[in-house]
């Protein structure tokens, strides 16, 4: 009797070890597959940070332009803050989506920012506050030129200023002012963005007769064959783009002069992919040249120069690509017509013309057709939004 209760205590026993063993390796099981669970959850989640946060290699840019900024007194008086600040930002709300997202997004400074212990002033010697440049840069622009006819506008001393502001403005390529020789040399940068290499140049051919002092040509960069040359030669082998701004021809006319088109065709026969013209402040064509796209003119992104053909600029857009062959091509070259809305030198907005209706500019639709026209009279490389 002793014997068999003493058998089956052994066999429940040896149950009791069985069952304990199948459960420690259940629980083992479920907690390595939670880990695998857990690493693969964890690797999608790298994986997906990776593709969201660093674009790939795409060798597509899309690119964003505007014309002339040129900050009358009028403009900063409206921008101007009950302590003294100034902000322009809230001149921009209407644009504002159009310009931000791009990869390049270029414009053109054409009042300097030379410093407010120089004097703010306005036309015909332009001097504008550091709070324009924030302002445009907070829209996105990240290409400027500072190569014009109002660089010298506050001498020397303007320059240094206007230079070392950008220089405080990460991510950021301007050109066309410099502190030095050897200043100007350091900034001929080449980047990349997108698999593609590019650089970028402003010249001028107009100075209003304020030429730097001899020996100190670097504060502004006038234009000469020569010199594009020389400048052009030292990235040509090493980039896909070349980007040059020219503040260049006639003010206020819609159509380029001769100097215009014989410089296009130089910068062309140079290797330029794409020219952005500027200084007219009215609208001129888009053509192409060999493989080169030139735009004459965009006319003012704001000023305070009344009639409409100062107050209506473009927004203009393409996409460029580099082919397997090494070859840039361009493509969904666009516009948007917009116009500088102001009253009584006072509240400046600038609006997109699709915006438009006859409150803000009467007869809207027929200007919106005289100015496509001036952007295609040449081709119809531009389709006007």
């Amino acid at each position: 009797m002793k014997k068999r209760k003493l058998k089956k205590w052994v066999k429940i026993f040896l149950i009791l070890i069985l069952v304990s063993a199948f459960i420690t390796l259940l629980i083992s099981y479920k907690k390595d597959y939670k880990k695998n669970l857990s690493d693969d959850n964890s690797n999608s989640k790298k994986n997906d940070v990776v593709t969201t946060t660093k674009k790939p290699d795409s060798n597509e840019l899309s690119v964003v332009m505007v014309g002339d900024c040129l900050i009358h007194r009028f403009i900063y008086s409206d921008a101007l803050n009950s302590d003294g600040t100034y902000f322009f930002d809230k001149m921009f709300t209407e644009v504002k989506d159009l310009i931000q997202g791009h990869d390049l997004a270029f414009y053109n400074q054409e009042s300097i920012i030379g410093g407010k212990e120089l004097g703010l002033s306005a036309y015909p010697r332009f001097n504008s506050p550091e709070e324009i440049g924030d302002a445009m840069t907070n829209l996105g622009f990240n290409l400027v030129s500072l190569a014009n006819n109002h660089t010298m506008d506050k001498g020397e001393k303007g320059v240094i200023n206007s230079v070392n502001y950008w220089k405080t403005k990460p991510g950021v390529y301007y050109t066309g002012q410099a502190l030095s020789f050897e200043d100007r040399e350091s900034n001929i940068k080449i980047l990349e963005k997108n698999g593609i290499k590019y650089a970028f140049f402003a010249y001028t051919t107009v100075t209003n007769g304020l030429l730097p002092p001899s020996g100190k040509e670097y504060l502004t960069n006038i234009y000469s064959k020569e010199k594009a040359e020389k400048d052009i030669a030292k990235v040509k082998d090493k980039v896909d783009l070349i980007i040059v701004s020219m503040h260049w021809g006639e003010e206020y006319t819609t159509y380029p002069s001769s100097n215009q088109k014989q410089v296009a065709k130089e910068l062309s026969n140079m290797g330029v992919n794409l020219v952005i013209g500027n200084h007219a402040h009215s609208l001129q064509p888009v053509e192409k040249i060999n493989d080169t796209l030139v735009f004459y003119a965009l006319g003012n992104f704001i000023s305070a120069q009344e009639t409409i053909d100062k107050q209506t600029g473009a927004i203009a857009y393409l996409n460029i690509k580099k082919t397997k062959d090494g070859r840039i091509e361009f493509s969904d070259v666009k516009a948007d017509l917009i116009y500088t809305y102001f009253k009584g030198g006072r509240n400046f907005k600038v609006y997109p013309y699709t915006k438009l209706d006859n409150g803000i500019l009467n007869n809207y639709e027929t200007y919106y057709n005289k100015y496509k026209s001036v952007l295609n009279r040449y081709s119809n490389i531009i389709e006007v939004k």
